[in-house]
């Protein structure tokens, strides 16, 4: 009963006159509706194609710049080194460390052994002999691996320095030892001028003025050491075998037939003809 009387005691809510009428509607005009979204939807289509042909354009330039990376790394010179330092570690072990069977990697004329003719390249009496070789190795090894590969640089190396050790091995006397990779340097050097050397005059030219100077700091830096009783002497037939050696290897390389890009792919042609 007490509810009850509490809600009829309450006054009952009057109608509001205020909103008794709907209320109007704002005037936008229909055309102005799609002049704004057209707007929009321009506007959202050109930022969709910035972002696009940005993404396209950084992609871009990655890839580029991974190729080139991918490029740089396939040309970069690595043979070299690895003769560097086999050289050094050579001379460190046999000098420093004193280890006696390093040795036995020199050329004795007396009794040689076969592969005594190649290993005696890598190996130095002292560290002037060392560092003059190493020095025309490094540049004129450098410039074979950059133009025929780190394959080539240690073939041109073994085969010079091995071939003007046998050319020293039968002229000089059996009471002599062979070492120094100065043969290998006169291999090198001829074969990276007879690479990028070609007929044009201007070539020839270059070659007859610098070849001149060239040799003689060669010649005078670069000492293949011969022991002959106790007395060091400068080995000049391991400078000129060397350069021969190094002359023939370029002269029968290019004596071999190599099959060019189109007969390639020709006779591959021909292969899948056959096999269809």
């Amino acid at each position: 009963m007490a509810a009850q009387q509490l809600l009829l005691l309450l006054p009952l809510p009057l109608p509001s006159r205020t909103f008794s009428k709907p209320l109007p509607s704002l005037p936008i005009p229909l055309p102005a509706l799609r002049l704004s979204f057209s707007a929009y939807a321009a506007r959202r289509r050109d930022l969709l194609r910035s972002l696009r042909c940005g993404m396209r354009r950084s992609d871009l330039v990655a890839d580029l710049e991974l190729a080139k990376d991918k490029q740089w790394q396939g040309r970069r010179p690595n043979g070299i080194f690895w003769i560097l330092l086999l050289n050094v570690g050579i001379y460190v072990a046999d000098h420093l460390f004193q280890i006696e069977h390093i040795k036995a990697m020199y050329l004795y004329h007396a009794f040689p052994s076969w592969f005594q003719f190649v290993t005696s390249t890598f190996c130095h009496a002292n560290w002037n002999h060392l560092s003059s070789n190493l020095f025309f190795v490094y540049i004129f090894g450098k410039l074979v691996e950059e133009e025929e590969g780190s394959f080539a640089l240690w073939m041109s190396y073994i085969l010079t320095g091995a071939g003007s050790n046998l050319i020293s091995w039968l002229v000089l006397p059996t009471s002599s030892v062979s070492l120094g990779a100065s043969g290998a340097v006169f291999g090198l050097f001829t074969i990276s001028v007879l690479v990028k050397m070609s007929w044009d005059w201007r070539k020839i030219l270059e070659v007859l003025i610098l070849g001149q100077f060239v040799v003689d700091k060669v010649m005078e830096a670069a000492r293949a050491t011969t022991v002959t009783g106790h007395s060091l002497q400068v080995n000049n037939i391991a400078h000129l075998s060397g350069a021969l050696i190094g002359a023939a290897l370029v002269f029968l390389i290019n004596r071999i037939p190599f099959p060019s890009d189109g007969d390639s792919s020709k006779s591959s042609k021909d292969t899948r003809e056959k096999r269809s």
